[in-house]
């Protein structure tokens, strides 16, 4: 029980930063929209984001092992959770894309400037 619980909340936490990250970059790159109908928040067009990016490195991961004929079990276990281990990279890598973008970013101000 505590594995899955202190797995949940690293997970949340980390999707909350990377949405956050979404939000920021999406903001920045956008500035300001003028489009006078329906809005969406920077919360689901984050949101929107990680779904999109996640399911492409789904769909990469997917055509690459099948291309290589690597076999991959159908569903990993962690504790009490069952996942399927190619979703899983996926949301993992697509959570922590921004994060690691940002940090290039300090790292490239910190030195490079």
């Amino acid at each position: 029980m505590g594995t899955v619980l202190l797995f949940t909340i690293i997970v949340v936490v980390l999707l909350f930063w990377s949405l956050r990250e979404r939000v920021r970059i999406s903001s920045y790159r956008a500035g300001k929209d003028l489009d006078t109908g329906a809005r969406e928040s920077p919360f689901s067009r984050a949101l929107g984001n990680l779904i999109g990016v996640a399911g492409g490195i789904y769909l990469s991961l997917v055509l690459l092992l099948t291309f290589l004929e690597i076999e991959v079990p159908s569903r990993i276990h962690l504790g009490k959770l069952e996942l399927e281990p190619l979703a899983t990279l996926a949301i993992a890598v697509a959570i922590v894309q921004p994060l690691f973008l940002r940090l290039v970013q300090v790292l490239r101000r910190r030195f490079l400037v």
